[in-house]
């Protein structure tokens, strides 16, 4: 059943980039991967500002799927698309439904994009440059690039907890460590989940995505 549902959706987003090439009088190769990126990152986009409303808290944070979903566009699209989508549907999602200023959803989409973008470049530099390998040969090289896109993320949103509570929502210095171990808790959590979770969604996706055509487009453009 899993597996009909990815193989609709891949088949729902080349229908959407049909219809799209069907408008495009330039047509040619790099023009119809281009669009196909295009579509596919409002539709990772769109995935994730949706994924992100299902949160659990947890101490002074959420712990949410979006992440991992984040580190997902890296591996699919890219470190530019992939970015863009992570950075754009987290920022979205900040103004529409989180209610965040929009200067908040800016450092949102800074980072989200960063994430993607560490896990996107690792990945074309370490397997898509590569001479082609089974999937259990690329596993590892992989799992490193999700790790420290995921770590990236960590990083700038414990520097900016810090800045924040020491400049912008000033408490007392003294309590500035307590806040922030207790925002680190969650964030590894959300880290460990998606290091774990973005590789089987990869996995999952990519062979429909490969047989539907779509798979190529999208390592036609970075």
């Amino acid at each position: 059943m899993a597996k009909q549902s990815i193989y609709s959706f891949a088949s729902k987003v080349k229908v959407l980039k049909g219809v799209i090439v069907m408008s495009n009088t330039a047509g040619g190769k790099n023009s119809n991967a281009l669009i196909t990126r295009i579509v596919f990152t409002g539709v990772m986009a769109a995935i994730i500002c949706v994924i992100t409303t299902f949160r659990i808290p947890l101490g002074q944070s959420k712990v949410h799927f979006a992440n991992s979903m984040c580190l997902l566009s890296g591996l699919l699209l890219g470190p530019v698309w992939g970015g863009t989508a992570a950075g754009l549907g987290s920022a979205i999602y900040d103004v529409l439904l989180g209610g965040y200023s929009f200067f908040d959803a800016l450092i949102t989409f800074v980072s989200k994009f960063a994430m993607a973008w560490v896990t996107g470049i690792l990945y074309q530099k370490w397997v898509l440059k590569k001479e082609e390998k089974s999937w259990k040969e690329n596993l590892l090289p992989l799992i490193i690039s999700c790790v420290l896109g995921a770590l990236t993320y960590v990083a700038l949103y414990m520097l900016k907890t810090w800045l924040f509570k020491l400049y912008v929502e000033p408490v007392p210095v003294d309590t500035i460590p307590g806040i922030m171990v207790a925002k680190l808790g969650p964030s590894l959590i959300n880290a460990v989940f998606a290091i774990v979770t973005a590789p089987i969604f990869f996995h999952a996706v990519r062979p429909a995505l490969k047989a539907g055509g779509i798979l190529k487009q999208l390592e036609t453009i970075k």
